[in-house]
């Protein structure tokens, strides 16, 4: 019998990790990508001898035990990576900075420093991240489609998962101490770039695990983040696989309720077994058009819009930037107000010895924030002089704001190109220029990978546990495992179709986004 055929739409990091999975258990693997390089939101572009990172900067998920580690003893790779401590800096609007450290005596002498009457709230966020963490380490099919994903999780559950039961409808926000705005605004800038919420409503378990990212290893990738998708794809062509550029999927042909074969804008027609689709459920709808299942059209016409992302590209020479400052930082303007639209900024600098990411004497920075994508689509169909106006007000605000972190930035810059969720819809092709998962609000209302196709899964930053190079990953090894025991043994007797809730449901960006 032929090893079946599995073709991965959209060569992210999820996608790449699945089919990389399934190559090793004997499938045989097409990804096709409409792009020229891998990666998808965790991508690095190359402009004018710059390589910036296109969406994802931030890569944890390597520490014995996690995503990326275990992909790479599955594999036998190895990431081209180093960590880095600190993670980041926050700069708050009063003036003072902490620093997330990764190593835990500094990170406690640091909180303690800052906001001396939260020590409470950082020994219970830290023992139920412990819990989480300890729990993503083994495969965990959340939310449960089957009876085998029901058996795999109860396996996964030790006796100290239980301590976590209280916590399952509760809000970060119910852990925290009252009446301290600097410090909720401190707690909500980190979840919103890690959760894609803010404490109201990042559920307490996820949240725990994502504002802990920095004691669990933040790491430099050499050559810009997108050189994970890169390690990847040289993983499945060095063992028979193929990952082909510039083939942009145009439509998925069905028969007798199943998919079929995959057509591109090239003429490819693959016939397959089984398809990972890496995209939203927005870009998969369109995709199959007519064919799309109820559910699916449904989910999307219920589903608010997720995040978008103003992002500006900056190369800068070096000997401009204050000396020995972290790679990463994140700055609060006003405490007052809704974070994002400039008045979060995230910041990323290429590390002065990655002669790879700039021109010598330079260094590539990022800079975004979230932004809500509906505006600027407006703007752009209907007053093109008021949308360059806007890109230029955003420019401005996210300049004026990194400059508390990096006095003297703007005289440094040689070369700067702005990102609205338009510019990031033509080169990501992701609907609306929506980027990052969805907000992970309660852990009950996730999204699994069904489509309401038997053999289309989606794979990505909209499953669970969302976006992040670790959350895609962890994605993509329940894919794998999910759709390598169906080949062997067939179709599982479903449960359900989990409800998808459309209460408030948005996303945003991995940090820093296109």
């Amino acid at each position: 019998m032929p090893a079946p055929q599995t073709v991965v739409v959209g060569a992210g990091l999820g996608g790449l990790t699945a089919g990389a999975l399934l190559l090793k258990a004997g499938h045989r693997i097409t990804v096709l990508e409409a792009h020229v390089y891998p990666g998808g939101c965790a991508g690095t572009f190359y402009h004018k001898k710059f390589r910036f990172d296109a969406g994802a900067t931030l890569a944890g998920g390597f520490a014995p035990g996690g995503p990326h580690a275990q992909v790479a003893e599955k594999l036998g790779l190895e990431w081209p990576i180093h960590p880095v401590d600190p993670a980041w800096i926050v700069h708050l609007p009063d003036g003072r900075s902490v620093t997330q450290w990764t190593d835990p005596q500094q990170w406690q002498a640091e909180r303690q420093a800052a906001f001396p009457d939260t020590e409470s709230f950082w020994q219970r966020l830290e023992m139920l991240a412990d819990i989480a963490w300890d729990v993503s380490s083994r495969p965990f099919p959340w939310p449960p489609e089957s009876l085998h994903d029901i058996y795999t999780l109860a396996r996964a559950v030790r006796p100290k998962t239980l301590h976590t039961l209280p916590y399952l409808h509760r809000m970060i926000s119910s852990l925290m101490p009252p009446d301290n705005p600097l410090f909720r605004a401190f707690v909500d800038a980190q979840l919103l770039i890690s959760a894609q919420t803010t404490s109201e409503q990042a559920n307490a378990l996820y949240g725990s695990a994502a504002l802990d990212l920095p004691r669990r290893g933040v790491n430099h990738v050499k050559g810009g983040i997108g050189a994970l998708a890169d390690t990847l794809v040289n993983w499945i062509r060095q063992h028979g696989g193929e990952v082909l550029f510039r083939q942009k999927v145009t439509e998925i042909e069905m028969q007798n309720g199943r998919a079929k074969a995959i057509c591109t804008n090239k003429g490819l027609y693959l016939e397959a077994d089984n398809i990972l689709a890496n995209l939203t459920p927005w870009a998969l709808r369109d995709l199959l058009g007519k064919n799309a299942p109820a559910k699916l059209a449904r989910e999307v016409r219920q589903r608010q819009a997720t995040w978008g992302a103003f992002t500006l590209y900056l190369g800068i020479e070096s000997a401009r930037l204050p000396t020995k400052t972290a790679g990463h930082h994140q700055i609060i303007v006003d405490a007052e107000r809704p974070l994002g639209e400039g008045n979060s900024v995230f910041v990323s600098i290429s590390d002065s010895n990655d002669s790879t990411r700039a021109p010598t004497g330079q260094q590539a920075v990022t800079l975004s924030t979230h932004t809500a994508v509906a505006p600027w689509w407006q703007l752009r169909h209907n007053d093109k002089a008021a949308y360059h106006a806007r890109r230029e007000a955003y420019a401005e605000r996210l300049l004026a704001a990194a400059e508390t972190a990096l006095p003297g930035l703007r005289n440094a810059i040689t070369l700067c190109l702005p990102g609205t969720p338009v510019t990031f819809e033509f080169f990501t092709r992701r609907p609306s220029g929506m980027v990052g998962g969805f907000p992970q609000k309660s852990i009950l209302q996730a999204r699994g990978p069904s489509t309401s196709i038997e053999n289309i899964w989606l794979v990505g930053d909209s499953i669970f546990p969302g976006q992040s190079t670790a959350g895609v990953t962890l994605g993509g090894m329940r894919v794998a495992n999910l759709v390598e025991r169906i080949s062997r043994a067939g179709r599982p007797l479903r449960l359900w179709q989990p409800n998808v809730s459309t209460n408030n449901l948005y996303g945003g960006p991995n940090g820093n986004v296109f």
